[in-house]
């Protein structure tokens, strides 16, 4: 039916207001507001220097006590561009970042909860260990400890200089979808039950499965601990052929039962960096929570300079711009962890290269991080 030119404006303005008071809306208005052309979102990049994170840390160690006065000792990450939205503890709309202490002789009681988890082990010797589901795994600088969701999980300190670690859980999408669940253990510690490191041992010479045992493709990694200095050694064998335009020499960590990621939902990378090389620029759908190994370079995001050096950490939002300088004189080497296997499963994973400039983009600005302890 044509529109009527008797239609006045009064008409029109009575109608829309009475669909507001009736909450309702006109989606010919706010189609493209809902189904955007492309990824559309609050995420800012951001940047952390460790030297600040570190000594927060450490004062934690003076003010908190792990399993008394608090259930975990953590300084968390916040992205202040979430923060504007009341999202306390988000790194980026689905991933949380923190750095936990502990220290000698401590403890952290066991629980488990709906999030996944991984730890990255960023300073401390051979003697602090993550337990899971009753497995102890002990922890060496740049190891990768998984705690899949519903893991029964607890930490403890054997050792005597003070532990550090990444922890990266899936906070805003749980969340967000609403399916946030945390329960403690009855007692402190969840019994052991099995030898020390032994799914790390399984698989360290290869990978075997049992006579008709069938495959499982939904099953968690039976890996809880990924050591650094094998992924150290497989990232030295790598040659020119496997180098990536615009990760450079990269590995993620996998499920070996499934050849998909360690972790379900969330992504795992290490990737290696030689003296003066840059990669080009692209976006994908997926954020991601980078941490310096090793190295000094910097990354452009979106025409947006953050320099970074050993222990610091940078927000990638999605469908961002961005690639990466090694400006240093040895290998720079950095890990990060991301959404990309949600995105994956739910078929809204996608990226594309920057062709603008020979696959590089311009510097306009330089990020400058807040120090101030």
């Amino acid at each position: 039916m044509a529109k009527s030119e008797s239609i006045t404006k009064e008409i029109l303005d009575h109608y829309y207001e009475g669909m507001k008071r009736n909450h309702l809306g006109p989606l010919w208005f706010d189609l493209g507001h809902m189904v955007t052309k492309e990824p559309v979102h609050d995420v800012e990049p951001y940047l952390w220097k460790w030297s600040t994170i570190r000594e927060y840390a450490l004062k934690a160690g003076e003010l908190v006590e792990p399993g008394k006065d608090a259930e975990r000792r953590v300084v968390y990450l916040q992205n202040p561009s979430l923060l504007k939205r009341g999202l306390i503890g988000y790194g980026t709309h689905t991933l949380y970042a923190g750095i936990q202490l502990l220290l000698p002789g401590e403890y952290a009681p066991s629980h488990h909860h709906s999030q996944s988890a991984i730890r990255f082990i960023i300073e401390g010797d051979d003697k602090a260990y993550t337990a899971v589901n009753g497995e102890k795994i002990y922890m060496e600088r740049g190891d990768v400890v998984l705690t899949p969701a519903w893991t029964w999980h607890e930490h403890k300190h054997e050792g005597t200089e003070p532990v550090f670690w990444l922890d990266g859980l899936d906070v805003g999408l749980v969340r967000t979808m609403a399916a946030s669940f945390f329960e403690q253990y009855e007692k402190e510690f969840y019994p052991m039950e099995a030898p020390e490191n032994y799914s790390s041992q399984q698989f360290s010479m290869g990978v075997f499965k049992k006579l008709n045992e069938a495959p499982a493709p939904d099953e968690p990694s039976p890996i809880f601990g990924y050591k650094y200095q094998r992924a150290h050694y497989l990232l030295d064998q790598m040659t020119e052929a496997d180098y990536d335009p615009f990760d450079g020499y990269a590995l993620e960590y996998i499920n070996p039962k499934t050849n998909g990621s360690a972790d379900a939902r969330i992504g795992t990378m290490i990737q290696k960096l030689k003296s003066g090389q840059q990669t080009k620029a692209h976006r994908h759908v997926h954020s991601a929570i980078y941490h310096i190994i090793e190295g000094t370079g910097y990354t452009i995001i979106d025409g947006q300079k953050f320099e970074w050096e050993t222990g610091d950490f940078f927000i990638l939002p999605p469908w961002s711009h961005h690639e990466h300088v090694n400006t240093g004189s040895c290998d720079a080497i950095l890990f990060s962890f991301n959404d990309k296997p949600v995105m994956e499963k739910l078929q809204l994973e996608f990226s594309e290269s920057y062709e603008q400039n020979d696959g590089h983009q311009v510097i306009e600005k330089v990020f400058v991080p807040n120090q101030t302890v």
